[in-house]
């Protein structure tokens, strides 16, 4: 069921939330993606790694799909905008501090994502939550 509060920023959780889950799935049958994510490591990562990856995903998944229904609760909106934090945190460390990754589709579409949904929340956060 699609998120029923107007606007597109309850449906683009939803759909942030669904690839996170499909991520999710990934990260427990296989590290294939996730060593592409982290091309300059690929011998890091492992599937222990990738499994508590995959619980972190989830968990990210699980608040994302909630505020898409509650996007006018103050508190599970800065909850879910704090899962954009960590994400942006976790792979700016990875390409700044560890050089983990390159600049390559494996490593962006993530960025991107987290990076464009960080900054609607933050311009959209008085719309929802006043």
């Amino acid at each position: 069921v699609i998120p029923q509060t107007p606007g597109w920023l309850p449906k683009w959780q939803l759909f942030v939330a669904t690839l996170a889950l499909f991520n999710t799935v990934q990260n427990f049958t296989t590290t294939a993606l996730t060593k592409r994510v982290y091309s300059n490591a690929a011998e890091q990562v492992t599937a222990l790694q990738s499994r508590t990856f995959g619980i972190w995903t989830l968990t990210a998944a699980m608040v994302r799909i909630y505020c898409a229904y509650h996007i006018n609760d103050p508190t599970i909106y800065q909850m879910t905008l704090w899962t954009y934090v960590i994400v942006l945190a976790h792979y700016g460390s990875e390409l700044i501090v560890f050089r983990s990754v390159k600049l390559n589709a494996g490593f962006l579409s993530p960025l991107v994502v987290g990076g464009a949904s960080f900054i609607w929340m933050l311009a959209q956060q008085s719309h929802y939550t006043s």
